[in-house]
């Protein structure tokens, strides 16, 4: 008898323990998910508003860049707003609902706002236009770029309102320190290199284009 109450004692124990872990493994896998929607949640919350500072940026384009070339204004997203931040015009590309402004030069800071020329001139002079953009996977600037065709028309506006008109020629990818994109061009042609992340592989996603 004395052994059946030793044994029903152990089992309650046993049990007891299972239960205790069961309830500290569900404490903390709960832990966990909570983290990680609140992380989903303020990324999120970055994204918008980035999105919100690039369309704000994009709805002022003109006060913006009257006040880029003839002031040191605070911006928003402690972005200065000095002459080595001046936009060097609008990219368009219909097919893929892009209409975003162009910043002449490249920095994390502002790469986060909107696509950054990084080499090149003028859409008037020969040589290649390189331009980069953040892949926010289809919701900011150049996630979709990687649907472009041979043929399809993207629309380069410097800051007269002049349009230029480029045509996809070749779309692939590169290694991430792959460098040949900026200086594989036609040099007595026009052209225009789009680059971007591919999140899913960290190659970087690359669009050739020309003026006819």
């Amino acid at each position: 008898m004395n052994q059946i109450l030793m044994t029903k004692t152990e089992n309650s124990k046993k049990i007891a323990i299972y239960k205790r872990f069961f309830k500290i493994q569900f404490v903390f896998s709960l832990f966990i998910v909570c983290s990680l929607v609140i992380l989903f949640i303020i990324y999120i919350h970055s994204l918008q508003q980035k999105q919100q500072i690039s369309n704000m940026l994009m709805n002022n384009y003109g006060v913006y860049k009257l006040y880029t070339n003839n002031s040191n204004t605070n911006y928003s997203d402690n972005i200065v707003t000095d002459s080595s931040h001046s936009l060097f015009g609008i990219i368009e590309i219909p097919k893929i609902n892009i209409y975003y402004p162009i910043f002449s030069k490249t920095t994390e800071e502002l790469l986060k706002i909107a696509p950054c020329k990084f080499y090149g001139n003028s859409p008037s002079q020969n040589g290649n236009i390189c331009i980069a953009g953040h892949n926010y996977n289809n919701s900011l600037f150049f996630s979709n770029i990687n649907l472009l065709n041979n043929n399809d028309e993207i629309f380069i506006y410097d800051n007269n309102g002049k349009k230029y008109v480029y045509y996809v020629f070749k779309t692939y990818e590169v290694n991430e320190s792959d460098l040949s994109p900026v200086f594989d061009y036609n040099y007595n042609s026009k052209e225009l290199t789009l680059i971007t992340c591919n999140n899913f592989n960290n190659n970087r996603i690359i669009v050739k284009a020309s003026q006819l």
